[in-house]
C-alpha cells in the first residue's frame, strides 16, 4: 500500500470510530483486512472512501461504516461459528474471519464466489469455507450457527435461516423493500426470537435460487 492510501485508511478508521464503530476487535479487523484487495481496478483509488462501490454481477461492496456496524451488532466472539449469506466481493467474510473461529459463506453468483475464493487464498484466510448456492437455504449440514449475517435485504426475516440459529445465537440482516430497509438484530433465546431495529440502510435484494446458467454445488 502506498503512503497516500495508508493515510486514507487511517483517516477512514478514525471516521468509523467517530461514527459509532467502537469495538476494538472490529476496528482491528477493518485495519488488518486490505479493502483494496476486494475492489475492482477502476475503483481502487476509492478503496478507503466510506461508500459502497459496484462489483460484478450487479452487486456492491458495502460501505465500510455499514460493514463495521453490522459486525459490531453481531457481537462475534473468538469461538463463534458464523454463517454469512451473500459472499459478494468477500470483504465482509474477510472481516468476520478476523473475529470468529470459522466463517461459512454462501454466494449465488458463481463468478463472484470464484473471485472471492481467490482473494481468501491470496490473503491466507484459511478459516473461511465457501459454498455456491441459494442463500435462503443457508447451510443446514453445518447448522446450528452461533452467529448469522445476511448481506442482502430480505422482505421479511427468513425462517429458513432463523431455524439454523443456535440457542443464544444472533442474526444481523437488512429487512425491507427497496424504498425502506432496516438492519435488524434477531436473538434466539429459549427457542424464542427477539428482534430489534437498528439502522436504516440500502442493500441489494436477497434472491432465492441461483442464476439460470449456473447450478448449485
Amino acid at each position: 500500500m502506498n503512503e497516500g492510501a495508508h493515510d486514507h485508511k487511517i483517516r477512514l478508521l478514525m471516521d468509523l470510530r467517530r461514527t459509532g464503530v467502537t469495538d476494538t476487535r472490529v476496528l482491528s479487523a477493518l485495519e488488518t483486512v486490505p479493502r483494496e484487495a476486494f475492489v475492482s481496478d477502476p475503483f481502487l483509488e476509492h478503496a478507503y472512501d466510506n461508500r459502497a462501490l459496484p462489483i460484478d454481477c450487479g452487486q456492491t461492496i458495502s460501505q465500510p461504516l455499514v460493514v463495521g456496524l453490522m459486525t459490531q451488532y453481531l457481537d462475534v466472539g473468538a469461538r463463534d461459528k458464523v454463517l454469512e449469506i451473500g459472499t459478494g466481493s468477500g470483504y465482509q467474510a474477510a472481516v468476520l474471519s478476523k473475529v470468529a473461529r470459522r466463517v461459512y459463506t454462501v454466494e449465488r453468483h458463481g463468478p463472484l464466489l470464484a473471485q472471492a475464493e481467490e482473494r481468501f487464498k491470496r490473503l491466507s484466510l484459511t478459516n473461511i469455507v465457501t459454498r455456491h448456492g441459494d442463500g435462503f437455504k443457508g447451510w443446514p449440514e453445518q447448522a446450528p450457527f452461533s452467529r448469522i449475517m445476511v448481506t442482502a435485504a430480505a422482505r421479511e426475516i427468513p425462517e429458513s435461516l432463523t431455524d439454523q440459529l443456535d440457542d443464544g445465537g444472533i442474526m444481523v440482516l437488512p429487512v425491507g423493500d427497496p424504498d425502506q430497509q432496516w438492519v435488524m438484530r434477531v436473538t434466539r433465546s429459549n427457542h424464542r426470537l427477539h428482534t430489534e431495529r437498528l439502522m436504516a440502510v440500502r442493500f441489494v435484494p436477497l434472491l432465492g435460487g441461483v442464476p439460470r446458467n449456473e447450478s448449485e454445488e
